[in-house]
């Protein structure tokens, strides 16, 4: 048998999993539904040990030896044999959201079930397998143990203002049929220990290993599944004035139709359209973690392929195959049902950004666009008008080749006008500043205005030929303008505005094209030709060969490696099922019958021409369909009884883990991106502020003193796909042996974006510290060694003087003063909150008994006068006790 141990990341609490290895082919897994403490399981573990050793007493042969340790279980499959578990052998911390961290998959592990005596060898299984782990779970896969990544955080924080009471009715009516039998035990909800907690179903549609799960999903605690996202994650810090900004970028990968570039184009069946990404930039104040207490802030936009039955036929070995169009649509059947999707998710408007080419010589891309026309002017017939789909068509191709037109301009009007309709998420209502001093632009913001702040209603849905490098540029533009209204809206810039070429937007763009470079790699084989800097016209003359080189190793990639990829991605994500009697997947003329269902089956239910929409949406809209409270949705959540001291949900401790010997070199907060660090100018001290518009060759990476300081030191940044991996987090064992740590955490040493130094030796470390240090004329414009002129003492003695004449008059004299002479000439209005507010006094806040009696004991304690503990502390300490270590 295998023993699966897992605990939580204090190693106070643990549960086991037994896999029988007897049966060749099928999966037996029993979970016996019990947590352990960590004495119970070393004595689990030791009595297995015992029991399975070849005779009593023996101590040389283990009868119980430790196979691998890993961070979580990916899945299991099986192809013509028997079982395989994935396992997650390492691990790189690479974005925290409100203290959840987020992890990328760094290396894995494939391990066979079955016993070799029980074993059924396929002449085939080896080429299954291969096949299976040619898609590389090292690149671009991601994990979070609290916090859902497949849906957005409008919805993970929506979920938790759902009113508790009407969920906690319905799962009391289904407690006794729980899972676990002892999940309730030792928690009462007397004297108010008992917390609730909220767990919702992931969003499969973004859920790379859901059919891994699926023979395990119903036999096991719910803790032990662990989903899986693709796309790409990045997280960079803002300091504006010390404060620290978080800017997260997270891209969801669609796991349904998905697949390589000519391969996968337009969309199937059922409405999932090829390289559909959701794209969620996040911000929020790090200084302060908490969901409930912090201020936090969202956007999402998508992105994919033409939601038509349209293809490209790579067998003529062209550049641009012929665009052709595979079925008649008249009723815009396929569309109907993404557009529902999309609605039922997000909301309305949809807007459509169409990027296409609408001008050619030789009929290309256009054909796309009048068919995709036709398809909204007939599904907007039967909506509402004030929800209708917006379609909004724009020649990018032709702007950039034209000099008179600037790209980048155009755009920023298309994404201030798309950003004013859908509006975005912040979990706060506005500022006083706000409505004291309220903004044009601020005043005509679209979405859902509630109580707790805004809600994102509707979508942009962007789209060119191939949704990589026009669309990339494009969603950059409305992200940038998006992210301008997400700090006005936090209270850190007083006009929803930012220009190019201010550190807070190069480190923006930094991210975007990391995140474009990750998405183009994945569906297009290759990294992006086209950047925002080739559509801003500054772009050096030596990008034109790269571009160069890009191209090529795209075309090279869509001949020659693509069908490879494809299959590997069917495999992984379940759409074909190796069968005994079946052709194998290397036999298959196409996967086409495979991605649309309805060529091997009929439908049982025809959708309406006219009501194409699910019942229930339209009531609801402008807002999702998926965030509204109603028996439906609230099916799909979890009630969970905690203890109010568990470590489960105490952030505190999961966050800085004061279990642990914590290094500030490898603390992630410290060593990601930082715009101080990284992108503002080193000989620059006059303006520190991240939204000064800077010059083109000031930045933090050209300003870096002499040629030997810059050859010594490496200062290249890449993206997550073309980086050789960092040191990773590895796995270290937590069963029943001595050593009782199982993550080391050595995450965040080097982050997805992070720059790597090379240094040659102890005598150029030096060299490098001296030529960092600057003069105070470098840094703050003066010399502060330069003795003041007489002039200036003169007038820094009279401004003295005149402060200290005007300290020595009497409260008195002044209020007469300015009562008889003042008032004539200007009527001063207090805007403050304090009653008394001068330059030389405040009235102080008043404070309460109980925090004067705190604050005396605290002083009494500093001295050595300990206070006599209550009966309430003895409480508290006692049940503090028995949880941690009972």
């Amino acid at each position: 048998r295998y023993f699966l141990v897992g605990s939580n990341p204090a190693e106070t609490k643990y549960r086991v999993l037994k896999i029988d290895r007897t049966e060749p082919k099928d999966l037996v897994i029993i979970d016996d539904k019990h947590v352990y403490t960590q004495q119970e399981v070393r004595e689990l573990l030791g009595r297995l040990d015992l029991g399975n050793r070849t005779k009593m007493g023996q101590k040389g042969s283990s009868g119980l030896s430790r196979a691998v340790s890993a961070f979580g279980i990916v899945g299991f499959v099986r192809f013509l044999e028997g079982y395989y578990i994935v396992l997650i052998t390492k691990r790189r911390k690479m974005a925290d959201i409100g203290g959840h961290a987020i992890y990328k998959i760094e290396d894995t592990n494939m391990i066979y079930i079955p016993n070799d005596s029980v074993r059924v060898s396929h002449p085939d299984e080896a080429r299954y397998l291969r096949i299976f782990q040619n898609v590389d779970l090292s690149s671009n896969f991601y994990f979070s143990y609290s916090y859902d990544l497949s849906h957005s955080l409008q919805y993970n924080l929506t979920v938790l203002r759902m009113p508790l009471e009407t969920l906690k009715t319905e799962t009391t009516q289904t407690r006794q049929e729980s899972f676990d039998i002892f999940e309730d035990e030792g928690l009462s909800t007397q004297g108010g220990s008992g917390v609730f907690g909220i767990c919702s179903k992931p969003y499969e549609k973004y859920v790379w290993n859901a059919k891994l799960l699926e023979a395990v999903r119903t036999a096991v605690h719910r803790d032990w599944l662990l989903y899986i996202i693709h796309g790409f994650c990045g997280q960079s810090k803002l300091l504006i004035y010390g404060r620290p900004i978080y800017v997260t970028l997270i891209a969801r990968r669609s796991s349904k139709f998905a697949g390589t570039r000519f391969l996968k184009r337009g969309a199937n069946c059922e409405g999932d359209v090829a390289n559909e990404v959701e794209t969620e930039q996040i911000l929020y104040d790090a200084s302060v973690m908490s969901f409930s207490a912090g201020s936090y802030s969202s956007y999402v936009q998508v992105r994919g392929s033409v939601p038509l039955y349209w293809s490209q036929d790579i067998s003529t070995m062209m550049p641009k195959p012929p665009i052709t169009l595979d079925q008649a649509d008249p009723y815009a059947h396929v569309a109907a049902l993404h557009f529902d999707q999309m609605l039922q998710r997000f909301g309305s408007p949809i807007i459509i950004l169409n990027l296409v080419k609408e001008r050619e010589k030789r009929k290309h891309e256009r054909i796309l666009s009048e068919e995709l026309v036709a398809a909204v002017t007939y599904l907007n017939q039967f909506l509402p008008p004030e929800h209708a789909i917006i379609y909004i068509p724009w020649d990018m191709a032709k702007y950039t080749k034209s000099k008179l037109c600037n790209v980048l301009d155009r755009l920023n009007v298309i994404a201030e006008s798309v950003v004013k309709k859908t509006g975005f998420f912040v979990n706060r209502p506005d500022s006083y500043c706000s409505i004291l001093r309220p903004d044009e632009k601020w005043n005509e913001l679209g979405g859902c205005v509630v109580s707790t702040g805004r809600l994102q209603t509707g979508i942009l849905r962007t789209n060119c030929v191939d949704c990589l490098d026009r669309t990339n540029t494009a969603q950059f533009m409305v992200g940038k303008c998006a992210l301008a209204y997400q700090l006005y809206s936090l209270g850190l810039i007083d006009k929803p505005n930012l220009q190019f070429d201010t550190d807070a937007v190069r480190l923006f763009e930094e991210l975007y094209e990391d995140h474009g470079d990750t998405l183009s790699l994945q569906y297009g084989g290759s990294q992006l030709v086209h950047r925002v800097k080739t559509y801003r016209k500054i772009a050096p003359w030596t990008q034109h060969s790269k571009d160069i080189m890009q191209t090529l190793s795209r075309y090279y990639s869509n001949a020659f490696s693509d069908a490879d990829r494809q299959d590997s991605i069917n495999l992984f994500l379940g759409v074909f099922k190796p069968a005994e009697g079946k052709p194998h997947l290397w036999e298959l003329p196409t996967d086409f019958y495979l991605h649309h269902k309805n060529t091997l089956s009929l439908s049982q239910t025809r959708q309406s021409y006219t009501y194409w929409w699910t019942t229930g949406v339209l009531k609801h809209l402008p807002l999702p369909f998926d965030e509204v409270s109603c028996a439906e949705n609230r099916r799909k959540l979890t009630v969970k009884k905690f203890h109010k001291y568990e470590e489960e949900i105490d952030i505190h401790n999961e966050f800085f883990r004061p279990y642990e010997l914590s290094s500030f070199d490898e603390t992630f907060c410290l060593a990601m991106t930082n715009s101080t660090r990284d992108f503002m100018p080193k000989n620059v001290g006059i303006d520190p502020s991240p939204f000064t518009v800077r010059k083109p060759d000031e930045t933090g990476k050209s300003v870096l003193g002499n040629k030997n300081n810059r050859e010594e030191t490496v200062l290249q940044r890449k993206t997550a796909a073309s980086a050789p991996p960092p040191p990773s987090e590895e796995a270290v064992s937590s069963s029943s042996e001595d050593d009782s740590g199982t993550d080391k955490e050595d995450e965040g040493a080097v982050s997805q974006r992070s720059t790597p130094v090379k240094v040659t030796d102890a005598g150029d470390n030096t060299k490098i510290t001296e030529n960092v240090v600057q003069s105070t004329k470098d840094v703050y414009g003066v010399n502060l060694s330069d003795i003041p002129s007489e002039d200036d003492l003169a007038i820094y003695a009279r401004f003295v003087q005149l402060g200290q004449s005007q300290h020595k008059q009497d409260k008195g004299s002044q209020q007469f003063c300015s009562k008889h002479t003042l008032d004539k000439v200007i009527n001063l209005i207090p805007i403050s909150s304090f009653s008394q507010d001068n330059i030389y006094e405040v009235q102080p806040p008043r404070a309460d008994r109980k925090s004067i009696e705190i604050f005396h004991a605290h002083i009494q304690a500093g001295r050595g006068n300990m206070q006599p503990l209550g009966r309430d502390d003895f409480l508290m300490y006692r049940e503090y006790i028995r949880n941690r270590y009972m």
